[in-house]
Order: C-alpha cells, then structure tokens, then sequence
C-alpha cells in the first residue's frame, strides 16, 4: 500500500479513530526449536473448523457493538497463515468486510513461510485485497537455517519475493533474526546484504532469544548450543543500524525499518496501532486485544477454541465466545504502557502534548523522577529545544527494556489520584 504522508507526523490522520483487526492462524508443518508462539504442528486437518470458528468468533464480537465498527488494518499473524487457501482468505475478509466499516485501500498483511507459497496463491490472494506480504526469511545462511530449524531455504525465499512482485504486490517485508549460535558478524552482513538485493519495501529485525520450555533453550541448557556474546549480537545491531541508514531505510521502530520517499509511506499501519496504544480487536486462538479499555486473550488451544466459538456463550464487548481473560486497564496502567510502547518509536517517542490531552496531566507532572534519571543516564533525551517529544537515546536503543522497567511496575504517584 502507498500513502501520501509527512513523515514528520507520527501516524497518519486518516487511521485515527479506527481499529485495527488481527487474526491468528497457528498452524505450522514444522513448529521451530525457538519458538514461543501460540502456535501447533500437524493439526493442518482443523483448517475448515478453524475458519468456521474464526467467523463465528468475529460476529459473535461484533453483535455486541452498538455500531458498525471502523477497521483500517487487517493482519493476519502466526503459525504459517500461507497455509490458508486462498478460498479460506477470502471468506475470512468477506465476514470482517461485512462486519466492520473497513476503510478504502486498507493494509491488509499476511505473513508466510517463503517455502509455503507459489505464484498462483499469490495472484489469487493479492485479488483478494491483501496488498502486504511479510516473509520469514530469517538468515540467508543455509547453517543458521539448519539451527533455527526452518523448513526454507534461500532459493525459496528469492521465489516468494520474485513471484509476489509478479503477482502484483509492492509491499514487501522480510524478517531477520541475529544472535543466532555459531552466527559471525560477517555471517550476520551477508544475510543483510542479501535481503538489501531482494529490495523490500520493510525489514524486521529480532534479536534470538531463549524462551523458557522450548527445543532451543533445553540444547543451550545441556550445551549444545552456545549463544553469541551480548556484545557481539550488540555489534550486529549497530551494524545493521548502520547498513540500513547507508540503503535509505528509516529506523521509525526499535526492530523496524520501512523505505521513504516522497510519495510512499512503507511502516507497518499496523504494528503502528499497537505502539501508539490504539485499539485493536484479536481473533483467533491465543490472540491478544486492546479496546474500550480492557485487554483481552483467548484461549490458546486449536481444539479448545473451536469448541468454545461453536456455543452459545454471550459476552459484552470486547470479549467474546473464545476470551479467556478480560482486563479493565486503569488510567494509571494505560500511562505506564503509553511510555513502554510510545519509546519504541525512535524518532518522535512519546509526545509531551499528546500524553497531557489523553490523560489530563503532564508527562512531566507524572514522570519526572524516572525521566531525569534516564536522561542522565543518557538512555533518553528530548528531541527537540521545546522539549515536546521524549525518545530514546542512541544508547537507549540497545538498552530499551532497561528504560521500559522504569515505567512499568510502580507505585501509582499522588498527583495521578
């Protein structure tokens, strides 16, 4: 998708006021030793249920609205949503289109497994209206493939790029992940230089962590695998920092680089909504959501979830038939996530303006203990002379869950009462 758009302004205009919509496929062929998501191998046979289960859920949310709801973004996340027909894509969009006031030229993303998809499956789904692809593609070193346990190879991922060009697309990601064991730096520039070839439109970059459970962390734990030195995988940070300034990319998120020019606007619409604390409404099994000031979560298992969309259970929006959780978030809570997620975005943070308008109090008034510190420590600074815009540092960049803690957890201060 193009947009015209400042690149001064944080977010376009014309997605205020809208929702964002997020659907979760968690089937895999292959679930990878690293991996943490909600998300299950060898149920590909539930897929028809799954869709059902999926539309039921979306009206049974939506019934409960006073109003056709405006939607602006629709992103299909996992799992391998590739794995969809593009039948089952199709009446997925159908229902949401039906059921919400989806705007004119959404984005509309679905992320896939390069080795999942063929030129005919992308024509069909590009005429659907999905118009952002966004591949796994993740090393281009065959040895970094083998450990992460992909089912792709490099060959696959040239395919899906050349074959979603043919089929129409000009909104193309490819998603990195550093820090892998036995990953060189040099290892690290050439998978970097060979996603720059492929000229994506947005490249994701993610550093590997362990997660607790999984295949990857029990072979670090009986030293099989050995990660890289922090201070390595920071060096192929600032090198990627570097790189991707050097082929005009702008740095708008902590992991995320989009192209610029001056007509296009190539940051993810979506992953913007959650950043800028927007609400937005989860489907599908283990899917989050953030609306009318709750958060909600379904429940995790395919089977589980299928079951629960097929009763008859009544919920007030925003939960609906699959929601496992429902959190009333407070003012309080709502300011400390506005700075957590607000200084992911490196060049405006969180604005100084905004944050007085939503909450009715200065950032200043709230935050001035842990700003101060940070500042001093030169993890964060003020963009501009008027002190308008709070973001992090250059040093803050590598250092953000550091700063993050500092607003998440504390005690509520007398002048928010």
């Amino acid at each position: 998708m193009q947009l015209a758009l400042d690149w001064g302004l944080c977010y376009p205009r014309s997605m205020q006021g809208s929702l964002s919509l997020y659907i979760h496929i968690p089937f895999c062929r292959h679930r990878c030793s690293y991996c943490d998501f909600n998300t299950f191998a060898n149920l590909e046979a539930y897929i028809p249920a799954y869709v059902d289960a999926l539309c039921e859920e979306i009206l049974a949310v939506t019934s409960q609205a006073r109003a056709l709801l405006p939607a602006r973004t629709i992103y299909f996340g996992g799992g391998t949503p590739s794995l969809l027909s593009a039948a089952s894509v199709e009446r997925i969009l159908a229902v949401c289109r039906q059921l919400f006031t989806v705007e004119s030229d959404p984005e509309i993303t679905l992320e896939a497994n390069p080795g999942t998809v063929t030129l005919e499956w992308l024509r069909q789904v590009r005429e659907l209206g999905v118009n952002r692809m966004s591949f796994g593609m993740q090393s281009a070193d065959p040895v970094d493939l083998c450990i992460l346990e992909r089912e792709h190879g490099v060959m696959d991922v040239i395919r899906a790029m050349e074959w979603s060009r043919k089929a129409g697309f000009q909104n193309l990601s490819l998603d990195l992940i550093y820090g892998i064991p036995g990953q060189s730096l040099t290892s690290w520039a050439n998978s970097l230089d060979f996603a720059l070839r492929l000229r994506p439109e947005h490249i994701s970059l993610y550093s590997l962590t362990v997660e607790a459970g999984t295949p990857f962390a029990h072979r670090i734990q009986r030293g099989l695998l050995q990660l890289p030195e922090e201070d390595l995988a920071a060096d192929m940070y600032d090198y990627a920092c570097q790189r991707l300034d050097d082929a005009d990319f702008i740095h708008y998120e902590i992991s995320n680089w989009a192209r610029q020019d001056a007509r296009s606007d190539y940051r993810c619409l979506h992953n913007l909504q959650y950043w800028l604390m927007l609400p937005y409404l989860g489907f599908g099994a283990g899917a989050h959501g953030f609306a009318a000031g709750k958060r909600t979560a379904n429940v995790g298992g395919v089977k589980a979830y299928i079951r629960r969309c097929s009763g008859e259970d009544q919920r007030s929006f925003p939960a609906g038939p699959a929601t496992a959780s429902l959190i009333s978030i407070d003012r309080w809570a709502e300011m400390q996530e506005t700075m957590m997620v607000g200084l992911r975005l490196l060049e405006h943070g969180v604005s100084a303006a905004k944050f007085e308008q939503q909450f009715a109090i200065g950032l200043w008034e709230v935050f001035s203990e842990q700003i101060t510190r940070l500042i001093q420590a030169g993890l964060l600074e003020w963009a501009d002379d008027d002190q308008e815009n709070l973001r992090l540092s250059r040093r803050g960049w590598l250092l953000g869950n550091r700063v993050f803690r500092e607003f998440i957890g504390l005690s509520k201060p007398p002048a928010v009462d």
